[in-house]
């Protein structure tokens, strides 16, 4: 995601939301809409849902203290007025809330909610929260009822970020049990819309929130997400008219057929394109007999061919990736492609293994899982075991499981290459450098760089000018790409079929991943405004 947190340590504050900015707009189109997805929504509980369908309804039911503006990647103010470090290491962050806040049930919300909901997140911990976003955070104090402060147990110019969507929703301290999950499906929050009614695999109902005060401009009387149980139903309910719009689910293929139907002049549907950083990376566990082995990892860096599967596969509707760091975010290089190619090189792969002594073909097994993954993935991974076997110098097959028993089997190391993929919480180059190197990270490779852990992820997550720690980032982006514990693959796009007269679609397609209810309105004198 394109990002420079631009947060200066005690001189300069956060910009403060003007009052024409904020609230709801003038007139809201009496329109309610529909959407579809084949995303999951786990959870209306902050505590516990970390996924892209929980926090769909986070980041339009509830207020955080921050938010990403549209289009942007910088933090700025929402339930708060100002925030900022107080401190030249990142360490202590101080935020004054905006004046009048109210829940939709008509409670205030005061700096005491604020802590509460922080508090609650990290005592509860939920094996499916957010709690592991929040690790910095040592104490935090309420000198006001509109004033709260962050001590943070380490330098983390990232807080901001961390903070601004899901993780930071703040929820009211009298409707919330603090040391338990809520299990009656009821979301209460400040944000700018009500969770009217919701009903696990079926739909969730938004309607407006009249008690918001924030910066979001309404332009739309409230949304119905349905939830479809499989991508043919939800292309159907794209086709026939009973969604105006569909986010995540549609296959690439389809995508791609629909795309080519509106640039042939088809007006009734619209493929609404933008940039994406989600990414897939193929991760090898290096304490594997077989791909413990640096010259194996690279020879396989040397051979797959990215572009060819992402058209093949793809339908084009991801890109290569060649760094641990998407595009469009600070720092980004292309070490991989610096270091190995295009893919295809068979000359330099057999030379990497004849170099380590390997004569022989070299087997294992590529490992996915298609419920966790999509159907593509499978098809991803067996045109990567062709390029490899075609080379001669592997044997490859690809095996899948169930999403349950895959974690487990990653956990006790039982594969020697397997399928991660990540979509980002914030727009930074830490989220997607920290999480896989740092300290107890999500791959469970057993790969572990000291220099890494101990001086570049300490060192970029003091520096709140975040432009400034490109070198650094780069830095450690090389060093992946010379031991190759994973190698990244693609990067995916994002997509919106919208409905002809739907407008706002690509508000919804931003680096930050924040899907804006709001935003999405029907355009004046379409046939059925």
């Amino acid at each position: 995601m394109n990002c420079s947190l631009l947060l200066r340590p005690a001189t300069v504050m956060m910009a403060l939301c003007t009052l024409t900015g904020c609230g709801i707009g003038e007139s809201i189109a009496g329109h309610p809409l529909t959407m579809g997805t084949t995303d999951r929504v786990t959870a209306v509980d902050p505590a516990s849902g970390y996924d892209v369908g929980s926090w769909i309804v986070f980041n339009n039911v509830f207020q955080s203290l921050l938010s990403f503006p549209k289009a942007g990647s910088t933090p700025e103010p929402e339930a708060a007025r100002s925030c900022k470090f107080t401190d030249a290491v990142s360490k202590t962050f101080d935020c004054t809330l905006r004046h009048g806040l109210k829940f939709s049930n008509g409670d205030s919300l005061s700096s005491q909610d604020v802590k509460f909901s922080f508090e609650r997140t990290l005592r509860i911990n939920d094996d499916n929260g957010p709690a592991v976003l929040l690790d910095s955070i040592k104490t935090i104090d309420t000198p006001a009822a509109d004033r709260v402060v962050f001590h943070l147990k380490y330098s983390d110019a990232t807080f901001p970020m961390k903070i601004a969507a899901g993780a930071g929703s703040i929820v009211d301290h009298r409707e919330y049990p603090a040391d338990r999950l809520r299990t009656d499906d009821v979301a209460i929050g400040s944000g700018p819309y009500k969770l009217d009614a919701y009903e696990a695999g079926e739909e969730a109902v938004f309607s407006v929130n009249d008690s918001y005060k924030g910066t979001a401009k309404l332009r739309n009387s409230g949304m119905t997400m349905k939830f479809y149980q499989d991508e043919p139903t939800l292309k159907k309910a794209v086709e026939d008219g009973s969604v105006e719009l569909a986010y995540r689910g549609l296959a690439s293929a389809n995508i791609a057929a629909l795309q080519k139907r509106s640039l042939a002049g088809d007006t009734r549907i619209e493929v609404v394109e933008g940039t994406g950083t989600e990414v897939q990376h193929l991760v090898f566990n290096v304490e594997d007999p077989v791909t413990g082995n640096k010259a194996v990892r690279r020879a396989v860096a040397y051979l797959i061919d990215r572009k060819a599967f992402i058209r093949d596969v793809y339908q084009r509707t991801a890109t290569p990736l060649y760094s641990i760091v998407p595009q469009g975010i600070t720092g980004h290089n292309n070490a991989f492609f610096d270091r190995y190619g295009e893919g295809g090189a068979k000359a330099k792969a057999q030379a990497t293994l004849a170099g380590a002594g390997i004569t022989g073909k070299v087997r294992f097994t590529l490992w996915a899982t298609p419920i966790r993954f999509g159907p593509g993935t499978v098809a991803e991974l067996k045109a990567i075991a062709r390029q490899l076997n075609t080379s001669g110098l592997f044997d490859v097959d690809v095996k899948t499981t169930d999403a349950d028993q895959y974690a487990k089997d990653i956990a006790a190391g039982k594969y020697a290459v397997y399928v991660r993929g990540w979509v980002s919480d914030y727009p930074d180059p830490d989220n997607f450098t920290a999480p896989f190197f740092g300290d107890n990270n999500v791959l469970s490779n057993n790969y572990v760089n000291k220099r890494i852990t101990g001086e570049l992820i300490p060192r970029t997550a003091a520096q709140a000018v975040r432009a400034s720690t490109t070198a650094d980032f780069e830095d450690l982006q090389d060093m992946v790409a010379d031991d190759v514990p994973i190698i990244p693959l693609w990067q995916g796009k994002q997509y919106v079929v919208a409905k002809d007269g739907i407008e706002g679609a690509d508000s919804l397609l931003d680096a930050s991943t924040v899907f804006r209810i709001w935003e999405i309105h029907v355009k004046r004198g379409s046939s059925w405004w």
